[in-house]
């Protein structure tokens, strides 16, 4: 069995790459075109290969798929179209002999409709004890037939369901996705034994789901939307997000996480409006890390890429935890596309153009996404890598609305296509009748590009987007040490550049022209670099000559 790769087994995860699967999408053993655990089994070597430390597996319970497997039938069991609970012990035993450990969705806002809790409350009689786990409202008007406020959803439509007595849930998101009452100490009980039963089957850590929404303040009257959207809110005081009190939940989840040796770990993602708002949820005393988002929202801006990540690494600092850096994942458009797009483009009305307007210059996204990439992985903190940001895949924005998955195409009357783009099944093959990723067709439907990026062909390709992730994540791993940068004084207005423990050096050229490499031995680059120079959108590592 190979070692897991961390020295520290409680700190695994401060300087970890982690390797987000969206299994719906991954790999596909059974060919009814979904992927599926076994299907993660037997890709595993890829996994190690590529030399990720660990894996983060989205959301694998039962579900409706009413919001790609957000919508939880039950929190502890594997839906049946993608596995069983025999088969996710199996996958975790092939990860953990490649020396990959396992980070586990955990979706505490919500359940599904279907859910067994959800299915008493709509049996039970208004103030029940069943539907206090939700919540409950008695609607406006004599008989109740208006919703209890005009919220709206973040899929669209009202954030209200009635139910035929007068009363109404609350949905933040799709309507299949009522939400959990966390002021009642039965949900509270109940997920920390959620927490504690994939703990036991060997996950090593969570990723938390809406972690700013939990708590929520439901007292009368209630406030109106445009209210919520007020700008003057005093921090922790919204009604719906980001309260004061849900850290009080997950002091009680890290007494779950610390009883374990080594203790699990955790990361929110909490989408909140300000980074210091958002080190709370990283906190030792909480959940331990918290999603960055900063770098993925940046433009392609060397201003603004340094304030990003000064700002964040004094606040890991601060906090005592690490930062982390993603570009991509389930829920945005590929940064390969994004950045191949003129700045400010709206990607909302770029995905209803079916992406022909404005029109992407390709190569210059991925190159700009290689770059990014590379920046990030020298960075003190954990990188996170959305499934096939290693082939380089692009959004894919013209998929046909008769294929459509995301319930926020169907909740926004169309007007907003979703993101069913960035979760079209992987290539694994430049042939097949989904590429490799299973032996019958896709869930959703791949372009004819795809052949050309799958793993197959990049494998024999020395000059890949997988052979770089592979080079870059190997030099990494022998590279990094202790957590913490010197930003080079005299660098340019268009270059990021710092230097790392043991002297080697990043440095990235945001500009168009060429500019000199720093003394040393080139590691690891981006791009070709002619003639000694560092072009534009390039990153490049160098450590002292020997």
């Amino acid at each position: 069995m190979s070692e897991l790769r961390a020295t520290d087994e409680a700190s695994w995860w401060r300087q970890a790459v982690v390797y987000q699967i969206y299994p719906r999408s991954f790999a596909d053993a059974n060919g009814d075109g979904i992927g599926d655990l076994r299907g993660i089994t037997s890709r595993v070597d890829h996994l190690r290969d590529l030399g990720v430390d660990a894996v983060w597996l989205s959301p694998f319970y039962p579900s409706a798929l009413a919001d790609g497997g957000y919508d939880v039938d039950d929190h502890r069991d594997v839906d049946p179209k993608i596995g069983t609970l025999a088969e996710f012990d199996d996958m975790v035993a092939a990860l953990k002999a490649a020396g990959i450990r396992l980070i586990v969705d955990i979706v505490p806002n919500h359940t599904s409709n279907r859910h067994v809790w959800f299915r008493e409350a709509l049996a039970a009689a208004p103030g029940s004890p069943a539907r206090d786990r939700y919540v409950f409202r008695r609607g406006e008007g004599p008989d109740g037939e208006r919703p209890p406020s005009d919220w709206i959803a973040n899929f669209g439509g009202s954030a209200w369901e009635p139910v035929g007595d007068g009363q109404w849930y609350l949905h933040m998101f799709a309507p299949e996705q009522p939400d959990l009452n966390w002021q009642n100490p039965e949900v509270r009980a109940d997920f920390l034994e959620t927490l504690r039963f994939w703990a036991d089957r060997g996950v090593d850590g969570f990723r938390v789901d809406v972690a700013h929404g939990l708590a929520k303040d439901l007292t009368p009257p209630l406030p109106s939307q445009a209210e919520l959207d007020a700008e003057d809110l005093p921090h922790g005081m919204h009604r719906l997000e980001d309260r004061d009190e849900v850290h009080e939940i997950y002091e009680e989840w890290r007494e779950v996480f610390d009883s374990y040796d080594p203790p699990r770990t955790a990361v929110a993602e909490a989408w909140v409006d300000s980074a210091p708002r958002r080190a709370r949820y990283a906190s030792p005393e909480g959940l331990g890390q918290a999603f960055n988002f900063d770098l993925l929202l940046a433009a392609w801006d060397a201003a603004e890429f340094r304030e990003v990540i000064e700002e964040n690494l004094a606040l890991s600092r601060t906090s005592g935890t690490s930062s982390t850096w993603v570009f991509s994942n389930h829920d945005v458009v590929r940064h390969a596309t994004r950045y191949a797009l003129p700045a400010g483009t709206d990607l909302k009305a770029w995905l209803r153009s079916d992406g022909t307007d404005p029109k992407p210059d390709a190569e210059a996204g991925l190159r700009r996404a290689r770059a990014a990439t590379l920046l990030a992985l020298a960075l003190p903190g954990s990188t996170y890598v959305y499934q096939g940001e290693e082939l380089g895949l692009p959004e894919v924005a013209d998929l046909p609305p008769d294929v459509l998955q995301d319930p926020t195409w169907v909740r926004s009357g169309g007007t907003r296509k979703g993101r069913d783009g960035c979760r079209v099944p992987l290539p694994w093959t430049a042939t097949g009748p989904s590429l490799g990723f299973g032996p019958g067709p896709a869930h959703l439907p791949q372009p004819a590009g795809f052949a050309e990026l799958s793993v197959e062909r990049q494998r024999a390709d020395e000059e890949s987007t997988l052979a770089f992730y592979t080079r870059a994540l190997a030099e990494r791993r022998r590279l990094q040490t202790a957590e913490s940068l010197e930003w080079a004084p005299d660098a340019p207005a268009d270059v990021v550049r710092f230097s790392r423990p043991g002297g080697w050096i990043s440095i990235t050229n945001f500009g168009t022209d060429p500019v000199p490499l720093p003394a040393g031995r080139v590691v690891v680059a981006s791009a070709p670099l002619p003639d000694g120079q560092l072009p534009g959108d390039t990153t490049a590592w160098l450590e002292p000559e020997a």
